[in-house]
């Protein structure tokens, strides 16, 4: 969700100033001067409209909402790089964005360090109890439990992995220390934000699950009412749990009383009268063995161009790579090219190829040993399943998946087809690149809108319901499921930030919510900016397909006109959904050149800002 109104008057410049009295910022040789000296800020920063695109210099940060955009990019005018900003944008989302994302969930940050001159990425991913097994979801009889009633449970929580990345990428990757990056959140939190309408119908639409829960309805229901669109919401709670983090560090989420505070809840959440809940199993031996972890990017070729982005546990990286991998491979085998193809041609080959990563996607790809992952992203395994593709009839669905061996000269697809578990549209995304070179694309999470509808009694955040991303039994008889749930297991997620390289430097970076939505979303901005020859804007505004090895969604401007005729004619099966994903992205035009994009008019439009326009 995205404010609609501007705010000024919350005492953002105020809050960072105040952070000079804390301790002096961690050295470092990228920024070209200090953050700030004894006589206070660099200048003072531009407040800026809320927008859709701008273009300038100095850095660029984009998200969906103005206030957490403009908070990152105070941090980029005082200095700070790309990771501190990104780490001040999450923050302040986790205050305007709450059922999006928080202290309460996890993400995966793709970063290009320029001093290194490498992509890397940090796994903040929530894990699983220790006394997780197999079967943890599933009734008695072996069938699985009810989802709505999983969802809405201590059971759905895993241990948060947001403030652990934080801590991480502050030490590794910024110039700042956290306790200054929490500042304006916790002052935001403190002296409030405009309710817009967005923020007033997702509240509305989980009335009822925060009803509950008295701790989530005192926040988000004063007065037993979502608050009124135009009115300032303020949540004084959450600026308590902001503070905790800033003076005595994450430890006191991983070994102390802000960890305690969590695990009570989650083992016995606090229902209203008459309301029974599954409780938790996260103890503080879960909290205390949790480690956000840097591992190596997804890294695949798409024309010449190197495209980077965040390996398992998440399946992003690899669907949007074997996406494009296949749509090459289509070219291949037609003669034709993307570029040049009539919409309808060009949505029925984005529709094949998505169908087709998921159903490899669904088989192959979970938090477990040996997955196949320089097979499924590779230009052989992507021509071998291209040979089924028909440029003028869909597959019957489900697709079966493919045999990512290495050995690539049959068409026959391995065997059964593998289905879709569950999969819920919240999420955020932000996109930041600064003017030392260095570019982030963060995506965060408490999973589902409004998450476990759980929130943590003094604190005022929601916690996740990550632990439901597991499938809750295997999706196909007789064949091995990657993603049933296991002790210090990661859920299987769909969040795809990705950067794109040219000759070694980044070009372009983006992300989006929406849940497994996010993988068609990123990809087919890419393919849209790419290879259609849209302006980034207009890749990001144009009308959405996610196919998905199922029925299809995609937005009314497809699915009831003209173009979705032509794609039912081909066998899609297409339902209606009135919007997909919500795209942030940025364009690196040279050095300290940016454009920064974001959606015109999903969730009330998103916010692109740059540290100079013009």
């Amino acid at each position: 969700m995205t404010r609609m109104t501007a705010r000024s008057g919350i005492g953002l410049a105020s809050a960072l100033a105040l952070s000079l009295s804390l301790a002096a910022p961690q050295a470092t040789a990228t920024p070209t001067h200090a953050p700030f000296d004894d006589r206070g800020w660099h200048g003072q920063p531009q407040t800026m409209p809320k927008a859709p695109v701008m273009t300038g210099s100095g850095g660029a940060v984009a998200s969906v909402d103005r206030d957490a955009s403009q908070i990152g990019l105070d941090v980029l005018a005082r200095g700070g790089n790309a990771a501190d900003a990104a780490i001040a944008t999450a923050a302040a989302l986790g205050v305007t964005e709450p059922y999006s994302a928080g202290i309460g969930g996890g993400g995966f940050l793709v970063y290009y360090d320029a001093k290194a001159g490498k992509v890397t990425t940090i796994d903040g991913r929530e894990t699983a109890p220790a006394t997780f097994t197999p079967t943890t979801f599933t009734n008695p009889d072996g069938t699985p439990m009810n989802f709505a009633k999983a969802v809405s449970s201590g059971l759905s929580i895993g241990v948060p992995g947001t403030p652990a990345l934080w801590d991480k990428a502050a030490r590794e990757l910024g110039t700042w220390r956290l306790a200054q990056l929490l500042l304006p959140a916790e002052q935001l939190a403190r002296s409030g934000f405009t309710v817009d309408q967005t923020f007033a119908d997702q509240t509305a639409a989980n009335a009822s699950r925060f009803s509950m829960f008295p701790e989530t309805a005192r926040i988000f229901l004063p007065g037993g009412a979502p608050p009124a669109v135009g009115s300032t919401f303020t949540n004084p709670d959450l600026a308590r749990a902001y503070r905790e983090l800033r003076t005595q560090g994450v430890q006191s989420l991983y070994a102390g009383p802000l960890g305690a505070a969590i695990v009570a809840e989650a083992q016995r959440p606090t229902t209203a009268p008459g309301v029974s809940v599954y409780p938790g199993q996260i103890t503080t031996a879960d909290l205390a063995a949790y480690r956000a972890l840097t591992r190596s990017p997804i890294h695949s070729s798409y024309r010449g161009m190197d495209v980077y982005g965040m390996p398992v546990p998440s399946s992003g990286g690899i669907a949007v790579a074997e996406i494009l991998e296949l749509i090459e491979a289509y070219e291949a085998k037609t003669g034709q090219q993307v570029s040049h193809l009539p919409e309808v041609d060009y949505l029925h080959w984005f529709a094949e190829a998505s169908a087709t990563a998921f159903a490899d996607r669904n088989r192959w790809v979970g938090d477990v040993p040996g997955v196949p992952v320089s097979e499924l992203t590779s230009a052989g395994f992507a021509g071998e399943r291209a040979c089924l593709f028909d440029p003028l009839h869909a597959a019957a669905r489900p697709i079966p998946f493919g045999s990512p061996d290495g050995s690539y000269t049959s068409c026959v697809p391995v065997g059964a087809a593998v289905g879709e578990g569950h999969q819920l549209e919240s999420t955020t995304h932000l996109t930041v690149a600064d003017r030392y070179g260095n570019v982030a694309a963060y995506t965060l999470t408490i999973e589902q809108t409004g998450g476990s509808g759980i929130t943590v009694p003094g604190y005022g955040f929601l916690l996740n319901n990550e632990l439901t991303d597991f499938n809750f039994a295997p999706l196909a008889a007789g064949v091995p499921d990657p993603n049933l749930p296991g002790p210090g297991k990661r859920p299987r997620s769909s969040m795809s930030p990705t950067i794109v390289l040219v000759d070694g430097m980044p070009v372009l970076a983006l992300g989006s919510p929406g849940g497994a939505t996010i993988i068609t979303s990123v990809a087919q901005t890419l393919l849209g900016h790419l290879d259609r020859g849209l302006p980034l804007v207009e890749a990001i505004a144009a009308p959405r397909l996610s196919s998905r090895n199922g029925t299809s969604q995609a937005e009314p401007a497809i699915a009831s006109g003209p173009l979705g005729a032509a794609l039912r004619a081909r066998g899609h099966t297409i339902a209606a959904t009135a919007e997909i994903g919500a795209v942030t992205a940025i364009r690196i035009l040279g050095p300290n050149s940016f454009e920064a994009t974001a959606e015109t008019t999903r969730r009330g439009g998103g916010s692109a800002m740059v540290v100079r326009p013009g």
